[in-house]
């Protein structure tokens, strides 16, 4: 067993020698499914240990510098930093110089036997390597490949490099601050990365079902700029939605400066005060029961988004009367959705996320006690496990080649 496998029992692929591997305990739903992995960064690493997590066997290829994720601190020894930690785990690592001819040659070995690749490595480079869709699908016409690129094939911007920051820009994110403020910003978070990781998951799931139908592998292409594109005008094509168009894109609701948090006496909430009986039962309670009657600004939904500014407004007005606290518990009696506004820190204390469970303590054969963020979806005949933590840099090499190999890559690295 290696260091940090978490159980071990009888092989689940036995007759192939470079998978064959240990099972750890795997009821996933993709159990049996063997994922071979090219991705960097965080959306195909997110992407691929969605794949994990759900029971795949992903063997993570590197090269001796390894993943640049597993250089982003804090660390307690360099290269597994928790970017890293929380993206990779139930996956193995090896490392392979894929300009190499004899790695190269192993690499397309585990490719033979694989069920899935993905990659966001671009286009021309996986060509260059000898690792395009062509070269793989000669050797295994049943690979479902999926190729996680910036923008999709056949534009005038393919195989262009990109990154979370160059595609919430370009996909509008960034121009949704400036609506709303005046000032382009990028959301906080690898949001991009996070959003396609997850259509990747859902790309591959999909040709998995398909060749089980059909047994025909396919390319899949995962274009990162279409994709987000897609996601942020399904909020905000607005009148654009017609042709010719009935009016200007963008949802007034979302795009309103004053949609909150709102101020309280003691911090900010968020509250959705959105359907007709939402704003009844509000008007009510702040002493202005014939609100809607008396203001057509607040009369009907369409109203309300039409005047999304003055709403939010009339909100902010009224909650900073009462503690957050107070607000929460006159909310919730009258079921209109409410929420205090979480810290990160704030998270870790919740009581609803402790009650599921949802942070566990494990203990990392080289890293020491981890917190995981569990993976959150339940499966009632196949639920999902944690079976192997996060590797260390090709831990894996002599489990997957010999022993001999194993040491060849580690002296490469």
């Amino acid at each position: 067993m290696t260091p940090n496998d978490l159980s071990a029992e009888p092989a689940a692929h036995p007759g192939d020698a470079a998978w064959d591997q240990k099972s750890r305990s795997n009821s996933g739903p993709l159990a049996g499914v063997r994922v071979l992995d090219l991705t960097t960064v965080v959306m195909g690493p997110s992407a691929t240990q969605v794949l994990a997590d759900l029971g795949a066997d992903v063997l993570k290829i590197e090269s001796s510098a390894g993943d640049s994720m597993r250089w982003v601190g804090p660390w307690r020894h360099p290269g597994m930093g928790p970017l890293f930690l929380q993206a990779n785990r139930n996956k193995r690592s090896v490392v392979l110089d894929l300009k190499d001819a004899r790695d190269k040659e192993r690499a397309l070995a585990l490719a033979r036997d694989a069920d899935v690749l993905v990659s966001n490595v671009r286009p021309m480079g996986l060509k260059r390597l000898g690792l395009d869709y062509d070269m793989v699908s000669e050797i295994n016409r049943r690979i479902i490949y999926c190729a996680a690129v910036g923008y999709g094939s056949g534009g005038p911007e393919a195989g262009k490099p990109v990154y979370d920051d160059l595609m919430q820009a370009a996909a509008g994110i960034a121009g949704l601050f400036e609506a709303v403020d005046g000032t382009p910003r990028y959301a906080p978070i690898n949001i991009c990365d996070r959003v396609v990781g997850l259509y990747v998951a859902n790309a591959v799931a999909s040709a998995l079902y398909y060749r089980e139908k059909s047994g025909e592998g396919q390319l899949v292409e995962v274009p990162m700029f279409e994709t987000m594109a897609q996601f942020v005008l399904a909020d905000h094509i607005g009148g654009r939605a017609f042709e010719p168009a009935l009016g200007a894109t963008g949802y007034r609701r979302l795009l309103s400066s004053t949609r909150g948090p709102y101020q309280t006496q003691d911090g900010h909430l968020s509250l959705v005060v959105y359907t007709d009986r939402h704003w009844r039962v509000f008007s009510q309670l702040v002493g202005a029961p014939q609100l809607m009657e008396a203001d057509p600004r607040f009369a009907s939904m369409a109203s309300r988004t039409l005047h999304a500014e003055a709403v939010g407004d009339y909100l902010a007005l009224h909650l900073r009367s009462r503690t957050t606290q107070e607000w929460i518990e006159q909310f919730q009696k009258l079921d209109i959705p409410v929420s205090r506004v979480n810290s990160l820190e704030d998270l870790f204390k919740d009581p609803h996320l402790r009650a599921v469970g949802f942070f566990e303590r494990i203990e990392h054969a080289t890293e020491g006690t981890l917190i995981n963020c569990r993976f959150p979806i339940h499966f009632g005949r196949s639920p999902t496990s944690l079976r192997r933590l996060a590797p260390n840099l090709g831990e894996h090499n002599a489990e997957i080649f010999g022993p001999t190999s194993g040491d060849e890559s580690a002296d490469r690295s």
